[in-house]
């Protein structure tokens, strides 16, 4: 029986999509990687700030974007992050690291850096890879054989980000959510947006069980059509 064809799979939109989710459940479904492109930029943010960078100047950003050594495992089962040989899968989920890494990213030496850590590890990936992020589509991989894009009412995903945070503040986190999708498509470098051939699924009203089974039967149809 013949291997099915690699696909790689771009999944972007906002924070409390499902994303992550999602990703890592289509990946392990249909046997192919992972890339959480958000952790990248909570790792160099995470670097940042453990080495006192100052991240409201973008230029003492910019200095230092290329230093930390980022590597991502691929497994859907069990992603990883490592920075300089640190396990860092913990820490980059902080608060502090939260509220700091729109600065960071918006920093166009930054997303150069990681953008292009991001397209070898898809070009390395011989079975295809699920990508998820915030540009994937648009800027890192541009010619992805299916891009989709999630999206949710700000009070669902507020609501999924509060199971996540137990003890949450609903509306101090949605009116987060709001300010960082407006942070992520308002910068000039790569900004969030909807790719013109991607594929747009509205997750408010829908089980992650069936976000999952649309996006697989879209990959299969893709993989179908190779």
């Amino acid at each position: 029986m013949e291997s099915a064809p690699a696909v790689i799979v771009a999944i972007d939109g906002p924070s409390g999509t499902g994303k992550s989710s999602t990703s890592k459940a289509v990946a392990a479904q249909l046997g192919l990687s992972y890339l959480d492109t958000g952790a990248q930029y909570r790792a160099i943010t995470w670097w940042m700030v453990t080495h006192g960078v100052d991240v409201d100047d973008p230029s003492e950003i910019a200095a230092v974007a290329g230093k930390p050594d980022i590597v991502s495992g691929t497994d859907p089962a069990g992603p990883t992050i490592t920075v300089d040989g640190v396990d860092v899968a913990g820490p980059i989920r902080t608060q502090e690291v939260t509220s700091k890494v729109s600065a960071v990213s918006a920093v166009p030496e930054v997303r150069a850096r990681i953008t292009e850590l991001q397209r070898s590890i898809a070009a390395a990936a011989e079975n295809g890879i699920v990508v998820e992020g915030r540009d994937i589509g648009t800027t890192v991989l541009p010619d992805a054989d299916l891009k989709i894009f999630l999206t949710a009412s700000p009070e669902a995903r507020a609501a999924r980000r509060n199971g996540e945070l137990k003890g949450a503040d609903i509306n101090a986190t949605r009116e987060a959510l709001i300010k960082r999708d407006a942070a992520d498509a308002g910068r000039k470098a790569s900004p969030l947006a909807k790719a013109d051939d991607a594929v747009e699924v509205d997750t408010t009203d829908l089980t992650l069980p069936q976000v999952i089974e649309c996006v697989v039967t879209l990959v299969e149809e893709k993989r179908a059509a190779k």
